[in-house]
Parts: C-alpha cells; sequence; structure tokens
C-alpha cells in the first residue's frame, strides 16, 4: 500500500488509539486462534500446549504467539503506516519529519507500546501532559500517531 498524498492531521487522542487497539484485538485474537489450532493440530496426541503436556516446547509456542503479534504491528506500520483498526479510525503512525515509519523504530514503538499500555495505560494518557500531545512510546520511539483529517 501506498501512504496517502497529503498527510495532514493532528496528534491522535486517546479514544482513537484505544478503539483502534480494541479493533487490532479482535483481528487478533482470530489470527492467535488460528495459530494455536495449527500448533494443537501438530501436537502428538492434539493437547493442550502447556508445559507439562509438550515441555520446553511450550516456551517456543509462547515466543510464536509474542512474534505473530508484534510481526503484525511492525508489518502494517511499515507497509502501510497502518494497522487495521488505525484505518478504521484515521490514524497514521510516522517517524520524524513526516517520513513512513522504518522497521527499526517500528519495533522500538511495538516495544514501548507495551510498556505505555499496560499499566492502566498511562503510558498513553501522558500525551495530554506532553507538549507535543506525544504518548510516551512515542516520545521514546522518535514517532507519532496522526489523526488523518479529510482532505
Amino acid at each position: 500500500m501506498t501512504e496517502p498524498k497529503a498527510l495532514q492531521g493532528v496528534s491522535a487522542g486517546f479514544a482513537r488509539r484505544l478503539a483502534a487497539l480494541l479493533y487490532d484485538a479482535l483481528l487478533l485474537a482470530a489470527l492467535l486462534l488460528t495459530v494455536t489450532a495449527f500448533t494443537v493440530m501438530l501436537t502428538p496426541g492434539h493437547v493442550a500446549i502447556l508445559p507439562d503436556t509438550v515441555g520446553a516446547w511450550a516456551y517456543l509456542y509462547r515466543a510464536g504467539l509474542v512474534s505473530t503479534v508484534t510481526a503484525y504491528f511492525v508489518c502494517n506500520w511499515v507497509v502501510s503506516g497502518q494497522t487495521l483498526g488505525m484505518r478504521a479510525w484515521r490514524l497514521y503512525a510516522l517517524c520524524p519529519l513526516g517520513r513512513p515509519i522504518d522497521v527499526p523504530h517500528a519495533l522500538l514503538r511495538c516495544a514501548c507500546a507495551v510498556l505505555a499500555w499496560t499499566p492502566a495505560a498511562l503510558g498513553v494518557l501522558w500525551l495530554y501532559v506532553d507538549d507535543d500531545r506525544l504518548a510516551l512510546h512515542d516520545r521514546l520511539s522518535g514517532t507519532r500517531m496522526i489523526h488523518l483529517t479529510r482532505a
């Protein structure tokens, strides 16, 4: 996908970010269920993937789930600047100076977003006290999220 011709927008607020994340959570749930179903079909006896039943392979499975979530966000940000949830709410992630987000920034943004959303979304609510209206993970990763205005 190509980026929009004129990226005009304002810093995205908390409600839009949360709504986009909820959309993405539904999509990720379906994706993770598919990965899990495929993995269970590969286990002998089609048992639950726990350390008691499959040993150390359970940790590889968990790492695969984390990798799947990370790949969803990073690939979408790098390819189009938007996840499907962000597209629905007209949000766009970009690097400084309006450049499209690249892989290093996307990986750092993903890691910092976990820290920002985990403690009751305090890192995201930070955007209301930040002079540039950047959430904590925006600030730490050198990226920003804008709400695209209709041009």
